[in-house]
């Protein structure tokens, strides 16, 4: 994924790696290969640091930003970046877990009553489908998961790839494009003026054989149709 932005297309890249290595410089990588794709200068001329509070920060020598995301798992780095504003971008490997019990906890009670009544074989999931979600929703936001960011509502997963209004914030959206096998991701993003495209590459750090596997798992981008405005409040970028 090496392409500029187009003009006049919000777009939300997502970079997935792999590696038995060191996670973090994974991350710096594919935060170098962002800025270089979306700013359009080689990876010499990009920065990589940290911003007041942690959160990942993308720069260019010519003092230009590109709002970025980072989430990581065992074995697994993201990245997401949008040069049209916040986003935000969580991962989880599926695997078993409480569900019910863990929702009850933790989540909106209306959440948590839905996922009592779903299917068990499917039930994980979708426990696992909104915490993601709660995640980069919070990651857009610029305030995580502080001030109640796990009650706060999801739209309900449907198993679509679409990003989806925030119940209760008219100025986000969020969605679960396909992630890779074994693998449970959501992008979120704030503010966003009219059709918003997702488009995935989850080449960087694979070896040869998962490159040419995850290569015809993501050959089409997800396209967003909608617009909303931009009222919740929206603390910095990611």
């Amino acid at each position: 994924m090496n392409q500029l932005p187009v003009p006049g297309r919000d777009t939300v890249y997502v970079w997935t790696g792999r590696t038995a290595g060191d996670q973090r410089e994974l991350a710096r990588r594919l935060l170098r290969r962002a800025g270089g794709a979306l700013l359009g200068r080689p990876g010499a001329e990009i920065g990589v640091g940290r911003a007041p509070g942690g959160r990942p920060e993308v720069y260019a020598d010519d003092g230009r930003t590109l709002p970025v995301s980072v989430s990581h798992v065992d074995g697994v780095v993201v990245v997401a970046a949008r040069v049209g504003g916040p986003v935000g971008v969580d991962v989880e490997w599926r695997r078993r877990l409480p569900a019910t019990p863990l929702a009850r906890r933790w989540y909106d009670p209306d959440e948590a009553a839905w996922l009592a009544g779903r299917d068990e074989t499917g039930r994980e999931l979708d426990f696992l489908r909104l915490w993601t979600a709660k995640e980069a929703v919070g990651k857009a936001l610029g305030t995580g998961l502080r001030g109640g960011g796990l009650r706060r509502r999801m739209p309900l997963p449907d198993g679509g790839e679409l990003l989806r209004p925030v119940p209760g914030c008219p100025g986000m959206r969020v969605g679960h494009p396909a992630g890779g096998a074994g693998l449970v991701l959501a992008v979120a993003v704030a503010g966003a003026a009219g059709p918003v495209e997702v488009v995935l590459d989850e080449r960087a750090g694979h070896d040869a054989a998962s490159r040419s596997a995850v290569a015809e798992r993501t050959s089409l981008p997800v396209v967003v149709r909608g617009s909303w405005s931009s009222r919740c409040r929206v603390r910095g970028r990611l």
